[in-house]
């Protein structure tokens, strides 16, 4: 029997896509089915006393994926401070009202750039060590050996490095806020002449807890995804060390990808529903 033939003109683009809506539809199923079958877990844990989910893993997680990641957060958002800083200056002082950098950064740093830059780092810093880790151990027939003991991977591995990751990024957001407006008041002072009793009253006047709340909430919802995402592309790998490495790279991408639309989704809803 002959091969059939290959499509051709239109037809094979719009296939071409449709199976890449197919693989991408698949990909988010199988993450909720993750997603489910750990939050199964979390809540046996309130329910069944028998059941426990590690706090010693999670702990371990929580200083090798949140506090090892302190020093490069706050390297980059005290850089981004500065840069508000620079960027708004310069129209705001044709406008007279070079005061108000301090009201433009706090709204930008608490609502956006803290979260956003706490996570951008951790999918790099984080999320990829996750996916290579658990790959690699699908490699090795770890999780194999762990079901044969009847030990349940999902348990007793994605459940403690999610709830590491979320735990881990709701801090990493709050010492990326403090350390840009930080910077940026340090460049207000020295480059702009604001005074720092100006720059902090300003500050508050501006923000508020909404604006706060509003980016723990985003960086609980970023934390859970990258998590989720480095946890499934892990347990997914195929094809030994070339397969650890590209759950790596789809592992970044993808986790990318989910915290800006999960972040656009959250500013749009805030937005309709006059959160601020």
């Amino acid at each position: 029997m002959s091969d059939p033939t290959p499509p051709s003109g239109l037809l094979a683009p719009l296939i071409g896509l449709g199976g890449r809506m197919i693989g991408v539809l698949d990909h988010i199923g199988s993450l909720w089915h993750l997603l489910v079958q750990m939050l199964t877990w979390v809540s046996r844990r309130f329910t069944r006393r028998k059941v426990r989910l590690g706090r010693p893993a999670i702990v371990a997680q929580i200083v090798r994926i949140g506090v090892q990641s302190v020093f490069i957060v706050s390297l980059v958002s005290g850089a981004i401070g500065f840069i508000l800083g620079f960027q708004m200056a310069p129209p705001l002082d044709r406008l007279g009202q070079v005061e108000l950098v301090p009201n433009i950064v706090g709204v930008a740093v608490l609502r956006e750039l803290g979260p956003l830059v706490a996570a951008i780092v951790l999918i790099g810093f984080a999320g990829a060590s996750i996916a290579a880790e658990i790959g690699t151990m699908v490699v090795g027939e770890e999780i194999e050996a762990l079901e044969a003991h009847a030990l349940n991977p999902v348990r007793f591995l994605v459940v403690p490095r999610v709830i590491a990751t979320v735990i881990s990024m709701v801090c990493l957001a709050v010492v990326s806020n403090l350390v840009a407006v930080f910077s940026a008041a340090l460049m207000s002072k020295l480059v702009l002449g604001i005074s720092w009793t100006t720059y902090y009253n300003n500050t508050m006047n501006q923000v508020g807890n909404a604006d706060f709340l509003s980016g723990l909430a985003k960086a609980a919802v970023f934390g859970a995804l990258i998590g989720l995402v480095a946890c499934g592309n892990g347990l997914k790998v195929t094809g030994g060390a070339a397969g650890v490495g590209k759950a790596t790279t789809d592992t970044v991408v993808q986790c990318v990808v989910a915290v800006v639309i999960a972040d656009l989704i959250f500013t749009g809803v805030f937005y309709a529903v006059r959160f601020f």
